[in-house]
């Protein structure tokens, strides 16, 4: 066996300080006759990645998972804020076209009460003015029945004086 490894000097120092008394670990108590030992406190395992038996590995590897955990927090953090904005602007501009619908309504309200106004306005001139087309029409009526008369008195105070002159009671024969 390799139990006995010579010591090195002090002055040069010793890379292997576990080998300084003599023996080396496969020697210790409870190895067997191979010097393998059977009581090793940590098992061979196959490793993954997650159950690295390495601290220091896995210690960076929590840390490199904390690292990326945060920034997936931070990224869910702001695209979360980032929802929000776009909601809330969502909101204004959903808000400020509901206003400007209200606004549009109220000047339509506006605007239909003055044209039924102007129609009021219209109907009832037209109403007027229909009226007085028919008062007209029969003054009309009225004035040429009149100039018929006075055409037919006119006529008549022509041929008066043709009527004393020739006799009535004149028979023409043939």
């Amino acid at each position: 066996m390799l139990s006995a490894i010579p010591a090195f000097d002090h002055f040069q120092g010793n890379p292997f300080t576990g080998l300084d008394y003599g023996f080396t670990p496969w020697d210790g108590p409870g190895s067997d006759s191979l010097g393998f030992n059977s009581s090793s406190p940590n098992p061979v395992t196959s490793s993954s990645g997650s159950d690295d038996p390495n601290p220091t590995h896995a210690a960076a590897s929590h840390e490199s998972n904390d690292v990326a955990l945060f920034f997936m927090e931070e990224r869910k953090r702001r695209r979360m804020k980032s929802n929000r904005e776009s909601a809330r602007r969502s909101r204004m501009r959903k808000q400020r076209h509901l206003d400007n619908l209200r606004n549009q309504v109220n000047q339509f309200r506006v605007e239909n009460r003055e044209l039924g106004n102007g129609l009021q306005f219209l109907h009832h001139h037209f109403n007027r003015l229909q009226t007085q087309n028919e008062s007209l029409r029969s003054q009309r009526t009225l004035l040429r029945q009149k100039l018929a008369y006075i055409n037919q008195f006119l006529l008549f105070q022509q041929l008066q004086p043709f009527s004393t002159a020739c006799p009535c009671n004149i028979v023409i024969t043939e």
